[in-house]
């Protein structure tokens, strides 16, 4: 048992707080830390310290701010394993999916090494008559991030990396149920290093939520979790006049047609909707067959009935367990609410266990037919390892059925016809498209772009979108005389007369 420190003003320090919250292992169920809710002065101190070195910060130049970020991406690398390991035990994810979540921010925290290069300005000579024009890329000041459970390394590396290379100071607020690999993370940090202060870590609930939202000192506030909390953290922090990227819910549709490689379509189905557990925002939840492609069902059953939960360290599980209680029953209910509202269950994820961990969060794989648009299963994010099929027609009918959902994070085709794609991506309304691939989630040089009701703001994560996220633009106009030239136009003048 530890209690989970703060990370204040360059200082690993332990809260003064009397409230805890138990963190838990998935798999077991039994208490391995407790984080604190962060007391106001304590949140009061990272504000301040986060606003006093930006002053500093900001004057570092672009190119030293990158090699902190080369010296970064470097431990992490030589930590790679050691920070899956302690990502798998607190998450419950296998090791080769918890490697995968560093792997992804490691990515990320190297695009922030080529920060200069994004925040050069633009330069017009002679806008008007010897008058230049120029812009330059400034950073906000102090900037806050509020990250999910699912991914408690590769999500805060989405965001400080950049946001602190831009300029920036940061407060990080990582998911109260895992805190201890954004812990790790900062410890790195501070070790590639970073100065005291320029980041900082507190943990807690809404209460030190709201602390962020509407602290005047906070310039921007990034969000990664559910839909209801998205609109909360958008609304609050904009009223607040507060720049927020809020990234919310999702309900990904792959569409299968008919001419596409039946197994390749099957394997990325298994991999995609039960892998992690279902507990990903880019999860493929919903399998769209257009006509002939609807007779595939039965071996796609097959298949996803092979595949297990289990242990991180367990070499033949899938996936890990879901991450409370809490989060089970509710998918167990809404498996019910399937089965009730008339959707054939042809797997069922519910009862199950696993041998040496009966206390575990564990739901097996769970395949629905015959879903239709009115039903729960279909219209609510279930966030578990649940597959709901739906049969169209034609590729045109698919295309509808996905652009009437409210949410626009991710969309997959499968198809040999490059003329299908096509219409498909150019078509469909949603932000991130893959084509034969089921989860498009783009690498960090491009933006993770979800769409609609998955997305509430402007710019987007990673890629150019987080350097304009995190940053301001100032333009100068300027003229100026120097003497030589004001001695020769006197000159010009005299000849004149």
């Amino acid at each position: 048992m530890k209690n989970v420190p703060l990370y204040l003003a360059g200082e690993f320090v332990d809260s003064q707080t009397s409230e805890w919250i138990d963190v838990t292992n998935p798999a077991t169920n039994e208490v391995i830390a407790k984080a604190p809710c962060t007391t106001d002065a304590e949140m009061r101190k990272a504000i301040e310290s986060a606003g006093e070195m930006f002053k500093t910060w900001k004057e570092v130049p672009v190119s030293e701010r990158a090699r902190v970020m080369l010296r970064y991406q470097a431990l992490l690398k030589e930590h790679h394993d050691e920070i899956a390991e302690i990502l798998a035990q607190e998450t419950g994810k296998t090791f080769d999916d918890a490697k995968g979540d560093v792997w992804r921010g490691i990515e990320v925290v190297e695009h922030a090494a080529n920060v200069a290069s994004m925040m050069m300005g633009e330069t017009v000579e002679n806008v008007a008559r010897e008058v230049d024009t120029h812009s330059w890329i400034q950073p906000l000041g102090v900037c806050a991030g509020i990250t999910p459970f699912n991914f408690p390394a590769m999500i805060p590396l989405w965001m400080f990396p950049m946001a602190i290379a831009c300029g920036n100071t940061f407060i990080l607020k990582p998911s109260e149920q895992d805190p201890m690999t954004p812990m790790r993370l900062a410890e790195l940090f501070e070790e590639a290093g970073a100065p005291k202060g320029v980041l900082q870590v507190v943990h807690g609930g809404k209460e030190q939520v709201d602390v962020l939202l509407t602290d005047p000192a906070i310039k921007a506030v990034s969000f990664v979790g559910s839909v209801p909390v998205g609109r909360y953290i958008y609304e609050t922090g904009t009223r607040n006049m507060k720049r927020v990227q809020s990234f919310a819910g999702a309900k990904n549709h792959m569409v299968i047609l008919p001419d596409a490689d039946k197994q390749q379509v099957i394997n990325a189905l298994v991999g995609a909707s039960v892998g992690a557990a279902g507990q990903r925002c880019m999860a493929i939840s919903v399998a769209v067959f257009v006509g002939e492609a609807q007779q595939w069902i039965p071996e796609l059953k097959e298949a996803m009935a092979k595949v297990r939960p289990g242990a991180w360290n367990d070499s033949g599980a899938s996936y890990g367990p879901i991450i409370s209680a809490k989060a089970k029953d509710r998918i167990e209910s809404l498996i019910a609410t399937g089965e009730a509202q008339g959707a054939k269950l042809l797997l069922d994820g519910r009862g199950c266990t696993v041998d040496g961990l009966p206390d575990g969060n564990w739901v097996g794989p769970t395949l629905f037919s015959g879903v239709t648009t009115e039903m729960d299963i279909y219209n609510e994010e279930i966030f578990g390892p649940v597959l709901s099929c739906v049969e169209t027609d034609t590729l045109g009918d698919a295309i509808e059925l996905v652009n009437k959902s409210p949410y626009g994070n991710g969309v997959s085709i499968f198809t040999s016809s490059g003329g299908a794609a096509r219409r498909f991506q150019h078509e469909i309304d949603v932000g991130q498209v893959g084509v034969n691939i089921p989860i498009p989630v783009p690498l960090p040089f491009f933006s993770f772009t979800g769409w609609k009701g998955s997305f509430y703001g402007d710019q987007h994560a990673y890629g150019k979108q987080a350097v304009r996220f995190y940053t301001e633009t100032k333009t100068v106009t300027s003229r100026w005389f120097s003497s030589e030239a004001t001695s020769t136009e006197a000159n010009f003048s005299i000849q004149l007369r």
